[in-house]
């Protein structure tokens, strides 16, 4: 059995998820050895941290995903600092305009109050209010059908999602860590251990551990182990638009219908869950836009919601692909069980940018010491899948 290479780590995918798993790694004192990250893609124009909506919140149910989302939001503020290269600082824009949730029935109401109560406990920073309170601080909503709303003061809000990613890979590179431009195709194992990752060119790169950090293509390259995970392509749509009026202070809004609008520079950017019949598995190369969904759906929501959209001009708009977790819609993070040196960071279904500090660390940690050190993911784990156990989320947007 013969090798091109050997490396301690082989990281397949090299986006944000891949590469903050890499800085991490080449980042510890405890670290000492040899890091290559595989990226099929290097021009990273597909992948979805260059075409996501780029935003972090708090407003999660579960525990996990709001200390996730806690150390994520800390490691933004400090990027400039933590990722400089050279004395050259990383910019991401990060602007914590928060998200506001609405609720127009009793039901979508305790759902706030119950998140509300846990986040305020773990330290998030959340204001629960009344219609009323609603309508003086965001007076151009129409809050005649809202019962109750969340809104994040600090801590929330978007930023430069592929600035994120290049900051993480080109910190990453500056401490050593390899990318090569290649696809990896199959992960040999023997027994209970990974042994070599092989290229689409017959190349075999023998590791020590190997991270599936493979987004979209994440579920063929754990099937080559013989691990199944519920992980699907599913597309996104993106809209942008100018808006005639001024909105002062416009947050990430979330409609109680699932449409989503929030300010980019001078613009708007909006996006819905397409309706189930638009929702099949695209094909990996297919980005077209759906423009029917913005003019016949997406746009009536917002003009009833905020009234000044009724006078708008349509913008750009374009698609990019969730590794969606078809089974909780929740990330799939750490060790396989039966295959200890094999590591998955799967499944994100849409939130991989704002989580990818905390699953980098958390990864990196349990590579080093064979365990979480400052934040268990444990709940995020394979296990769940196997005992079909999901991890419940309430608050998935």
């Amino acid at each position: 059995m013969s090798f091109a290479a050997s490396y301690d780590v082989v990281i397949v995918g090299g986006a944000v998820t891949g590469s903050s798993v890499a800085w991490h790694l080449a980042a510890d004192p405890d670290f000492n050895g040899r890091v290559l990250v595989i990226e099929k893609d290097p021009s990273y124009q597909c992948c979805a941290s260059a075409l996501s909506a780029a935003s972090i919140r708090q407003q999660y149910s579960s525990a996990i995903n709001i200390e996730i989302s806690l150390f994520g939001i800390r490691f933004l503020r400090a990027i400039g600092e933590t990722l400089a290269v050279d004395g050259e600082a990383p910019a991401i824009s990060l602007h914590e305009g928060g998200y506001l949730f609405l609720a127009r029935d009793a039901q979508q109401r305790d759902i706030l109050e119950t998140n509300h109560a846990l986040q305020t406990r773990l330290g998030a920073d959340m204001l629960l209010m009344d219609a009323a309170e609603l309508a003086r601080r965001w007076p151009y909503l129409a809050t005649g059908d809202v019962i109750a709303a969340s809104w994040g003061r600090t801590g929330e809000g978007w930023f430069d999602g592929y600035g994120l990613m290049q900051a993480f890979r080109r910190k990453a590179r500056a401490l050593g860590v390899t990318y090569r431009a290649a696809e990896a195709v199959t992960i040999e194992r023997s027994g209970g251990r990974v042994v070599a990752v092989r290229l689409n060119d017959g190349e075999r790169i023998a590791c020590g551990v190997v991270v599936n950090a493979a987004g979209t293509g994440a579920a063929d390259l754990a099937a080559s182990a013989g691990i199944p995970i519920p992980i699907r392509r599913k597309k996104r749509l993106i809209f942008t638009f100018a808006a005639e009026d001024t909105l002062p202070g416009f947050p990430m809004l979330i409609d109680a219908t699932g449409a989503y609008v929030r300010p980019e520079g001078n613009l708007y950017l909006c996006g819905i869950q397409p309706p189930e019949d638009q929702d099949d598995d695209p094909a990996p190369d297919d980005f077209s836009v759906d423009y029917p969904l913005f003019e016949d759906h997406l746009w009536p929501i917002l003009a009833e919601r905020v009234p000044a959209f009724e006078r708008i001009k349509p913008g750009r708009a374009w698609a990019g692909h969730y590794d969606m977790n078809m089974f909780d819609f929740n990330a799939i993070v750490g060790p396989v069980p039966d295959l200890s040196n094999f590591y998955l960071a799967n499944g994100f279904s849409g939130h991989g940018l704002q989580q990818s500090p905390a699953i980098g660390r958390g990864l990196a940690e349990h590579i080093i010491h064979g365990r979480y050190v400052t934040l268990d993911l444990s709940p995020l784990g394979y296990q769940r899948i196997v005992a079909k156990t999901p991890h419940v989320e309430r608050n998935i947007v």
